[in-house]
């Protein structure tokens, strides 16, 4: 009998690489929603939607570049 070592159950990288649009996608739609609900709530011009959708995709693309190192790494 060989002893192998146990296998790690870590996900495809195809399946990390087909997540990542989603999550992009999830990340902007979210910040950018909040930020047209807070400009029809608060305001009558669009900051909101304006500085959260720019932020929203600093974050995804932080969110990716965090993403690729890691599986870079393994």
């Amino acid at each position: 009998m060989e002893n192998k070592p146990p296998e790690k159950s870590t996900p495809s990288k195809w399946v990390v690489f087909l997540n990542i649009p989603v999550q992009m996608g999830i990340i902007i739609f979210a910040f950018t929603y909040l930020g047209i609900w807070l400009d029809e709530k608060y305001t009558d011009s669009s900051i909101f939607t304006i500085v959260l959708s720019l932020l929203s995709v600093f974050i995804a693309l932080f969110n990716v570049i965090r993403q690729v190192k890691n599986i870079n790494k393994e």
